[in-house]
């Protein structure tokens, strides 16, 4: 990947405000944080906090990703130098061309210069050629049992479509994009300045390649609009609380023919009166009565399914005593989890005159305190 001019102008680290040593887990951890405080859903009409958003995704579209981090670093670190000065025709070279298809220096100082390939930024601040679009950002609140089974479910959100009324062309129904007769629908034009030769941003067509002579009036000729739509989800069975989703080409839509971005969607489990979990172990704690405890016998447990198993107390069974089921936890499609079951004696906080004359008979004939060995 080639430097980008923003790299030597903008400090990544500083957007989402971590250190420059920070681990790959807190660079996401500082993104994911900024991009629900900023994103556009939560800030509608704030243009800095939609900027701001578009920033901060920048940032990690960089250092999110370890090769591109790599590249960043290196580039900060030694400047604009970092190409080297050989450039496309190496040390020593008669000349140097920066036109279409050129890579190293060819690339870095097109991109010092506001010039260079046809996916360089323009002034519009967007690439002149196909543009990746935005990935988005959403949560998804589910129940325990929801996200320990899986589900099917439909997210609704606010964000850029293709417009429906051009299909994306920008032009008005019943017209066409034409050719860019400038640049001849390369979406550059070349400047040969001596030495060097630079392939500028065609200012006829704005680098785009093509012109539109009636702009659709539904997106004003972006092929864009900002409209609710549907996503259907899938959610896997055994997805944790924090956990993103990814769902590929489901988020904004590309610009001038690039690819649709992606969606990510970010799980909150909502926790079970019951249940609880660890990993993809299901873990219930039961409430046992002291006869129980003490001569055993036979305890009913909810399974997730909506089943009961069955479980054998030993007699003298203590407080925090667990009997694992096998296979009776969450199941994905490669692994399954247990049901652990662990057992409090539940104490009664008022009894019948029965119940305490019970109690108290059992009293005056049980064995030594248990506290005899504490000496005291």
């Amino acid at each position: 990947m080639a430097p980008q001019r923003e790299w030597f102008e903008k400090d990544y680290y500083k957007l989402l405000g971590v250190p420059e040593t920070a681990a790959p887990k807190e660079i996401t951890k500082a993104y994911r944080k900024l991009a629900r405080e900023l994103h556009p859903d939560a800030n509608p009409g704030d243009a800095a906090a939609e900027e701001r958003f578009k920033e901060v995704s920048a940032a990690y579209d960089v250092l999110g990703d370890e090769v591109k981090r790599k590249e960043y670093d290196e580039v900060r670190r030694l400047g604009p130098m970092a190409a080297g000065p050989g450039g496309a025709g190496g040390p020593g070279a008669g000349g140097f061309n920066f036109t279409m298809g050129t890579d190293g220096l060819g690339d870095l100082l097109g991109g010092l210069f506001g010039r260079g390939r046809r996916g360089a930024t323009g002034a519009s601040g967007r690439g002149v050629g196909p543009q990746r679009g935005d990935d988005l950002e959403a949560t998804l609140t589910l129940s325990f049992l929801d996200a320990a089974r899986g589900i099917e479910t439909v997210l609704q959100l606010t964000s850029d479509a293709v417009c429906t009324t051009c299909t994306g062309s920008g032009a008005a129904p019943g017209t066409s994009p034409r050719v860019c007769g400038v640049c001849g629908g390369r979406g550059v034009t070349d400047d040969n300045q001596g030495l060097f030769s630079f392939s500028t941003p065609c200012t006829a067509c704005q680098g785009k390649g093509a012109r539109i002579d009636n702009p659709c009036p539904g997106c004003r000729g972006t092929g864009v609009e900002r409209r609710p739509r549907e996503v259907k989800v899938r959610i896997p069975a055994g997805v944790d609380d924090g956990q993103r989703i990814r769902l590929k080409g489901r988020g904004g839509p590309g610009r001038n023919g690039g690819p649709t971005g992606d969606l990510f969607v970010e799980c909150r489990v909502l926790p079970h009166p019951v249940f609880s979990r660890e990993g993809l172990d299901v873990k219930i704690r039961v409430p046992i009565t002291f006869a129980e405890a003490a001569l055993g016998g036979e305890v009913k447990v909810p399974t997730l399914d909506g089943s009961a198993v069955t479980l054998r107390l030993k007699a003298g069974t203590q407080p925090g005593a667990r009997q694992r089921v096998r296979d009776r936890g969450i199941a994905t499609t490669s692994s399954t989890g247990d049901l652990l079951v662990s057992f409090d004696i539940h104490v009664p906080t008022s009894m019948t005159d029965a119940e305490r004359t019970a109690v108290e008979a059992l009293a005056k004939v049980a064995s030594p305190a248990p506290r005899s060995r504490l000496e005291v």
